[in-house]
């Protein structure tokens, strides 16, 4: 299936109810789940992942195929090797391609059994669920902040807790420190001093929780305002400040003209002007998920960058810098990367795209999400346009409220 997108102006206005954020959502539901609490957890992201998260949690089954949930596999594995059980975890043919052994070792360390079905390093996994104990566990804390994450979530129930020393230089150190949060607000304490975090052995506390709309999700409204010429976009149930470290795009988005406005049960986003930078320097060690955003949001508006901080973007859910780099050229840009987990684009290059240009997303939300804005420059069309269930299920008929056309070819 494919979708052409077009937009008779460029003109953005309207009120969105974004998705709720599928990372809290999904910490909730492990964390949920040790703390073994009777409450519901309100407003649940209605992503591809958290449902594949919910559907294993509600299962009385053994086997579970997670598709592309790269964090459902990754949280579950930790989850299961602590329950008492035989196991199976599977996913789709590129998630057989994403490794897991950086993980997998580690909870082996833990006194876990954690075997390779096929490939070594790779899913699917037999885990055989058993009783852990906690140790002090160092971790490249350079490849994936999943990992990490997996490993804290499960640290308390372990006999004597868990120490974490992270080496290397951490990535995505803010979801880490969600994740933390999250626990936190489950009663658990935890001291995080340089590279190392500690968590004693400790009970989760069952307790309320209403998930907050996705600041990724919100990301893609500032992209699209600082593309178009006016508007005013309000966004439901998005907080300011947040968990969620993608809220940096308030500060980012600044420069582009866009002024954000918290009210208190949502941010009002108004385009002030049309100016951008001459030179967009950022480093993405925070907030990879956001790379996608702003290297199209760059091209679009002849703007040079130069990014860092993507190491992690080549195991996501498609190799994410050869993807930019594919796509962008559609559009006349020659996107470089320099070195590893860096891109780069010197402005050189004119602006001028294909005409009707065929968007792939490489089975990668974010491509979908970040490269149907360029609709708001002539007709886009964009392949495999529903891969944004896996995030941000109503996404296109959000950009209907706004007054995008879309069809189906």
């Amino acid at each position: 299936m494919k979708y052409i997108l077009s937009k008779s102006d460029k003109l953005i206005k309207g009120i969105i109810n974004l998705p709720s954020s599928k990372s809290i959502s999904n910490r909730a539901l492990v964390i949920r789940a040790l703390s073994y609490s009777p409450y519901e957890i309100l407003n649940l992201s209605d992503s591809d992942d958290t449902r594949v998260m919910q559907e294993i949690f509600n299962s009385n089954d053994n086997f579970f195929d997670i598709g592309h949930a790269g964090t459902a596999m990754r949280f579950m594995t930790a989850y299961l090797a602590q329950i008492a059980g035989e196991w199976t975890l599977t996913g789709s043919e590129r998630m057989k391609q994403r490794p897991i052994g950086i993980l997998t070792d580690a909870l082996n360390g833990l006194g876990a059994r954690i075997e390779y079905l096929e490939k070594e390093g790779f899913p699917p996994l037999k885990i055989w669920g058993s009783h852990l104990k906690g140790k002090l566990t160092e971790l490249d804390g350079s490849v994936s902040s999943q990992y990490i994450s997996a490993l804290l979530m499960i640290g308390p129930t372990l006999e004597g807790g868990l120490t974490l020393r992270l080496n290397n230089r951490i990535t995505s150190r803010s979801y880490i420190d969600l994740t933390l949060k999250l626990m936190n607000r489950f009663g658990i304490s935890y001291t995080w001093e340089g590279n190392e975090i500690r968590i004693e052995e400790q009970d989760y506390q069952p307790t309320r929780l209403t998930v907050e709309s996705d600041w990724s999700g919100a990301s893609y409204w500032y992209q699209l305002l600082a593309l178009a010429d006016a508007g005013e976009v309000e966004l439901l149930n998005l907080r300011s400040p947040s968990l969620q470290g993608d809220c940096i795009v308030s500060d980012w988005f600044g420069q582009f003209g866009i002024e954000s406005n918290d009210t208190g049960d949502r941010v009002i986003l108004t385009k002030k002007e049309s100016a951008g930078p001459e030179f967009l320097k950022l480093d993405f060690i925070e907030n990879p998920d956001l790379a996608q955003t702003m290297a199209v949001l760059c091209v679009l508006k002849s703007i040079p960058f130069s990014f860092s901080g993507l190491e992690t973007l080549k195991i996501k859910e498609t190799n994410r810098i050869a993807a930019l780099q594919n796509e962008l050229a559609k559009f006349g840009a020659k996107v470089t990367e320099p070195q590893h987990g860096q891109l780069h684009w010197d402005g050189s290059f004119p602006f001028i795209r294909e005409d009707l240009p065929v968007i792939r997303t490489y089975h990668d939300h974010r491509m979908a999400l970040a490269f149907s804005p360029a609709a708001l420059f002539g007709k886009t069309i964009v392949e495999d346009p529903m891969v944004v269930t896996k995030s941000y299920p109503g996404y296109y008929d959000d950009l209907r409220r706004v007054g995008f056309e879309i069809k189906e070819v």
